[in-house]
């Protein structure tokens, strides 16, 4: 049985995870969800889900959300978290996906998507 969850979770490739990631962030009314292919200018990942909350209850929701739906999906393993305790920006590591989960303030300040500006958005809204 073990051989057939790591089947499966090895079968779903990193844009898959990605999206179900970006998906489960927008059903907790996450706010300007972009994901980034960062694979060509990044060796330790493909791809990055950046996510807006609007408060810290909302932050640790999506986080939650988010690792259940590739759990409930994929059976794919939650490699690392941090952030957590502080509830202003959640890092959720998959692997070849990397989640940034940010309260709107630190966002903004960090502005993470204009270190990343050359590299292509992919449109998450419109897969199946």
């Amino acid at each position: 049985m073990n051989n057939s969850v790591a089947t499966k979770s090895s079968k779903v490739d990193a844009q898959s995870v990605a999206f179900i990631a970006a998906r489960a962030a927008d059903d907790k009314q996450g706010s300007n969800i972009i994901v980034l292919n960062v694979g060509d200018v990044l060796a330790i990942t493909e791809m990055f889900v950046i996510v807006s909350a609007s408060n810290s209850r909302q932050l640790r929701t999506i986080a939650n959300e988010i690792t259940a739906k590739i759990r409930e999906e994929t059976d794919r393993p939650l490699l690392r978290s941090e952030g957590m305790a502080e509830q202003q920006w959640v890092l959720l590591d998959y692997g070849d996906v990397v989640v940034h989960i940010f309260s709107e303030d630190i966002r903004e300040f960090y502005e993470i998507e204009r270190l990343y500006q050359d590299v292509p958005s992919l449109d998450w809204r419109n897969s199946s």
